[in-house]
């Protein structure tokens, strides 16, 4: 039978927390993975100088892992924030070394300075070493306590705490053996062994016995003066030059705890410092553990293939791009591959055919292909996304205040050009409820019609208008006819609303969120027919042809409806095989003065 300890796996890679991120360290490479303000992961990568022979000598390998670690972790700190908030103006390098080394600064003044002036001018403790060293110890735990305490409210520092916990939880996961899932990691502990709020508990305790040695050292050299002052001074002065041999003790000691196989004995020396990770690591969000399982698996994958390729924020080839994408939108259920293809060109402002020799993404791009996934993710037509649609062979731009143009939409265009290439030259076209335009557009660049277009919507008008741009199109906001001109067609073709209201909300997201006014034909879908049967004869010439689109299950309904003043009623079939236009001939003809509003 196995045992619990049969999963367990072993990892030197540790961690860090990030602004908005998390930063993983293993013995050959580093990673930074961080969230932007639009939601998209952003990593970076490198590759770690080779490991020095100070790096495996014990004591002094401690003493430079706290200074790699100080300047690594600024810089890694610096490099977040300057993703995270791009827009603003962070501080220079330069700068932020400053501000490292003042708070490094505050820190030993807080930390050691502060407690041994205090046991320093306490007239009693004089002579006594071990109270004294004891007593600066509790003092400079008790400070370093309710400075956790006190930054742990702050709102940004808590966040930040909150992805120090998804670090902790991510590596205990991988040791226990599960796989690195969003699940299994929020199951397991925000605390670990080799955590830096462990290491400065360790550096408090190892301190309290180093300087009590140093203490008892200088009274019997004879290093104790008259004067308060001086000896506070002799004093600050040896603890601060005994903070590298306090750093390499403590980091033995962390390391050598860590590597402990469990037992009471070094569970009890593991307690407190796990006990003080309460303060500095919070449950996290799934998606600060996302971050810190990218950042895990980016360095194992570079740990143990030296031929993985580092590359800053943002950057990614294309094939790391597309699987980015496209996984993306198959985990929203989309499932055309050519979505992947299309989101990317409008990302990189490129061709279909460029993207295979295409080099690497800068951030602002990768950025742009993410902010337009998330879009597509969310159920918003790949057209809306992009920003235009394909029609006829044309580009048609569209947005959400227009349909996105159907495929089958085409055959309703193609019957339309048949019939006016029928007629001839000179032929009156009108595309009624136009939309974008794409019916309009279509026939006025396949025939030499006199198109006019017409919609209720003045947002829906002035897009047809832009795709309009360079063509003679004359277009009116009107109610179907309410507001026309007393102008006469020889065509009309029109793709009203024909959606029964009562199935809108039951639509995919991708159709749900165009206006609802294009889509809603009232109870049973033919309010709209209706209307153009009643108004549309005053506005045709004798013997003028009629085009409809219609749901495919509508045939019978709007033929009903138009055979009072219509004949030679013919259904077209579309791709699939469903009825899709309706065709007609105007039975007699009528007129009818109205008043008209012309788009401006």
């Amino acid at each position: 039978m196995k045992s619990k300890s049969d999963n367990k796996r072993r990892t030197m890679i540790g961690g860090q927390a990030l602004m908005e991120g998390v930063m993983m360290q293993g013995a050959t490479s580093m990673a930074m993975t961080v969230r932007a303000s639009n939601g998209a992961l952003l990593t970076e990568t490198k590759r770690l100088a080779p490991r020095r022979w100070y790096n495996k000598v014990p004591i002094i390998r401690g003493c430079v892992s706290f200074v790699s670690s100080l300047i690594g972790g600024t810089g890694a700190l610096l490099r977040s924030a300057e993703v995270i908030y791009p827009e603003e103006e962070t501080p220079s390098r330069g700068g932020f070394a400053f501000a490292a080394i003042l708070g490094l600064a505050l820190a030993i003044a807080l930390f050691i300075a502060v407690p041994s002036l205090i046991v320093g001018f306490i007239p009693p403790l004089e002579g006594k070493v071990l109270l004294s060293s004891l007593l600066e110890g509790g003092i400079r735990l008790v400070l370093f306590v309710a400075y956790l305490l006190a930054v742990s409210r702050m709102q940004d520092i808590r966040r930040t705490f909150m992805y120090h916990g998804a670090e902790h939880r991510t590596i205990n996961c991988y040791e226990k053996g599960m796989e690195l899932t969003v699940e299994n990691v929020q199951k397991c502990s925000t605390r670990h062994n080799r955590c830096g709020t462990t290491f400065l508990f360790f550096v408090m305790v190892v301190s309290i016995l180093l300087f009590s040695v140093a203490n008892g050292a200088m009274y019997r050299l004879g290093w104790v003066y008259e004067s308060k002052m001086i000896n506070n001074l002799v004093r600050l002065g040896v603890r601060l030059a005994l903070l590298p041999l306090v750093a390499g003790l403590s980091f033995e000691l962390l390391r050598l705890l860590a590597i402990l196989p469990d037992n009471k004995f070094v569970n009890v020396l593991r307690a407190p410092g796990l006990a003080l990770q309460r303060l500095t690591t919070y449950p996290p969000e799934d998606e600060m553990t996302v971050t810190a399982i990218t950042s895990f698996l980016l360095v194992k994958a570079m740990d143990e293939d030296p031929a993985v390729p580092a590359h800053a924020f943002g950057e990614m080839t294309m094939e790391e791009l597309r699987a980015f994408v496209g996984g993306k939108l198959t985990g929203a259920g989309v499932t055309e591959a050519a979505e992947t293809d299309w989101i990317i060109c409008e990302a990189l402002c490129i061709k279909r055919g460029e993207i295979t020799g295409h080099g690497r993404t800068t951030r602002e791009q990768y950025l742009r292909a993410a902010e337009l996934t998330e879009k597509r993710c969310e159920g918003v037509p790949l057209d809306y996304v992009v920003g235009k649609s394909e029609f006829y062979g044309l580009k048609i731009k569209v947005n959400k205040s227009v349909l996105v143009p159907r495929l089958d939409t085409e055959i309703l265009a193609d019957e339309a050009i048949k019939e006016i290439k029928r007629r001839g030259e000179g032929t009156r076209f009108l595309d009624l409820m136009t939309g974008s335009g794409c019916i309009a557009l279509a026939v006025a660049s396949n025939t030499a019609a006199r198109v006019y277009a017409s919609d209720i919507s003045r947002r829906a008008l002035a897009v047809a208008e832009e795709n309009f741009a360079g063509r003679e199109i004359t277009t009116y906001h009107s109610d179907v006819f309410a507001q026309f001109p007393p102008e006469k067609f020889d065509v009309i073709a029109s793709n009203p609303p024909y959606i029964r209201s009562g199935e809108i909300e039951s639509l995919a997201p991708e159709v749900k969120c165009q206006p609802r006014r294009a889509l809603d034909g009232g109870e049973d879908g033919l309010d709209l027919y209706r209307r153009i049967a009643e108004e549309a004869p005053a506005h045709m010439t004798d013997g003028g042809t009629l085009l409809l689109e219609i749901g495919y299950d509508e045939r019978e309904a709007v033929e009903e409806i138009l055979r009072e003043k219509f004949k030679d009623i013919e259904c077209i079939k579309d791709y699939g095989g469903n009825d899709r236009v309706i065709k007609c001939t105007l039975k007699s003809g009528e007129n009818a003065q109205t008043g008209c509003e012309k788009a401006e």
